[in-house]
C-alpha cells in the first residue's frame, strides 16, 4: 500500500478543487466541500498543520479518490 503524503488543509482543498469539489461553506477552521453529484467532506484547515493519516484517508473514502488518484492532483 503506498504511503498518503504530508499535506495542509489548504492543499487538500486546492487538490479537491480540481476534481470539481466546491467549498460549500466554511464553520469555524472546517471547510464542507460538495462535489455536484451528492459526494462531501469536511477539511480542517488549521496554520501550519498537516493532516492526519487517518482523517486524510476519510477524506478521500468521503470523495471516493484512490490514493495514486489524490497524488496526481498534488
Amino acid at each position: 500500500m503506498s504511503q498518503l503524503p504530508s499535506v495542509t488543509g489548504k492543499k487538500v482543498i486546492a487538490a479537491l478543487e480540481k476534481v470539481g469539489f466546491e467549498v460549500a461553506r466554511v464553520r469555524g477552521s472546517h471547510h464542507i466541500l460538495i462535489h455536484n453529484d451528492g459526494r462531501r467532506t469536511v477539511v480542517p484547515v488549521h496554520s501550519g498543520e498537516t493532516i492526519g493519516r487517518g482523517l486524510l484517508s476519510q477524506i478521500l473514502r468521503d470523495t471516493e479518490l484512490s490514493r495514486e488518484e489524490f497524488k496526481k492532483l498534488l
